[in-house]
């Protein structure tokens, strides 16, 4: 493997930086992006049991998964509850723009990778090919041993290219869906819970002293 990539020349490096940054980036949302994660299931139910049952006990509240980007927004629908609907929408509103792009952290350095990589490799064919006509124009083209080093770069170099690029693209669409399927989840619960909110709006939780 070393040998390969010490064939491939100088441009291995940047292709290879970018395939540990592609493999790092995807672990880390495939980890981050479950929707266990981002919807709790735990927290859904408790919204889901507040709307038929017409109330939440401040153990609900004490039990919420507010570490969830779905509980950052329960949690600033809750902490506004009492400043109208107006206002409650706006901060939940915004809390949520801010929630869905944290779910879209790291994927335009993704998609960058997907759309470098291959240019990268087409570079080691060039640099390949100059290599390949320098020895041609010294030597003429009876000495294939020196030859085989420039087309080795040039095959090597595209091959590493593509096989960074082919799956960080699909890697960067598969997380594109995920990400718009989980904001849509999440709007879907955030307008439930304004709903909730602003039909409560300024009701005293079970174990609250009033204002």
């Amino acid at each position: 493997m070393f040998e390969l990539i010490k064939t491939g020349g100088w441009l291995m490096a940047p292709i290879m930086a970018c395939s540990l940054v592609a493999a790092t980036i995807i672990f880390e949302r495939l980890l981050a992006l479950r929707r266990a994660r981002v919807l709790p299931e735990r927290l859904v139910a408790i919204l889901r049991r507040w709307s038929e049952q017409g109330a939440i006990t401040a153990a609900d509240v004490q039990s919420l998964a507010l570490d969830s980007p779905l509980g950052r927004i329960v949690a600033m629908g809750l902490a506004s509850r009492d400043r109208g609907r107006e206002v409650l929408r706006e901060r939940v509103e915004d809390t949520g723009r801010h929630v869905a792009h944290e779910l879209e952290r790291f994927l335009n350095t993704l998609g960058t990778i997907a759309a470098i990589s291959p240019l990268l490799g087409l570079l080691g064919t060039v640099s390949g090919m100059i290599k390949i006509f320098q020895i041609v124009s010294v030597q003429g083209n009876s000495n294939f041993s020196l030859l085989s080093v420039g087309i080795a770069e040039a095959l090597v170099t595209t091959a590493a290219g593509l096989s960074v690029a082919i799956p960080s693209l699909l890697f960067y669409r598969y997380f594109q869906g995920r990400v718009t399927g989980l904001v849509v989840g999440m709007e879907q619960e955030t307008l439930h819970l304004i709903d909730l909110l602003d039909a409560r709006a300024g009701a005293v939780l079970p174990g609250e002293q009033p204002a």
